[in-house]
């Protein structure tokens, strides 16, 4: 395993999001390598953390495609595919836009003053790590009146893994994400669901996009 890496973690209040997100973000951006095995007590001890949350960690990751678990073997680090990231955002794009058209019918003043404020919130985030958590909590906010309960599964796996950490990836992305978001409120606001849809799904293909061609340049 590669031991040049800083995998230290500050807040241990957020231990069993961070956990997750920094041996992610390791493998996104290449500091772990295609084939590479994740030792559990390395990272245990790279982390300063015990074995649990790595084990879960560890678990979440293959369920987003990212790490395979071998019997007797551990950890192995797969190959990020651009036809799979490509995949992902499309799918993304189809199915919030579902969600949205169906979601907008019955949101609420209230619910709209409160996605209003995440957009604020975003606005003033002081790191990436603030803005990550608050850019999530956005869009549960636009889903949130969607009743199908198929639909909101198939979004939540989509949003596990390389969308959460976009704007870790993306120059620029937490300020362009932040424009768009503006105009997918505004068009609620003016009871034009199919123009937020629009919008909301156009902002997905944007930064799916986006992150193929960083990746590209990166080498990666």
């Amino acid at each position: 395993m590669s031991n040049d890496i800083d995998l230290k973690l500050d807040n241990r209040d957020t231990l069993h999001l961070k956990v997750c997100n920094v041996i992610r973000e390791a493998i996104i951006k290449g500091q772990f390598k295609p084939g590479e095995r994740l030792k559990q007590s390395d990272l245990a001890e790279k982390l300063g953390v015990s074995r649990m949350p790595i084990r879960e960690a560890l678990r979440k990751l293959e369920t987003e495609g990212l790490i395979t678990l071998v019997p007797h073997k551990g950890a192995i680090v797969k190959t990020i595919k651009h036809e799979d990231i490509k995949e992902v955002y499309a799918l993304r794009a189809e199915l919030e836009k579902m969600a949205l058209l169906q979601s907008a019918d019955t949101l609420s003043r209230a619910d709209l003053e409160e996605i209003s404020k995440m957009v604020d919130l975003m606005d003033e985030a002081t790191d990436v790590n603030q803005f990550v958590e608050r850019n999530i909590e956005f869009h549960r906010l636009l889903l949130q009146q969607c009743k199908w309960k198929r639909l909101n599964t198939f979004i939540d796996t989509l949003w596990n893994g390389l969308p959460q950490q976009t704007p870790h990836l993306i120059t620029g992305q937490s300020e362009t994400s932040n424009v768009e978001h503006r105009r997918i409120l505004e068009a609620l606001k003016r009871e034009d669901k199919e123009a937020a849809a629009e919008i909301l799904s156009n902002h997905i293909l944007r930064t799916g996009e986006t992150l193929i061609k960083n990746l590209k340049s990166d080498g990666e």
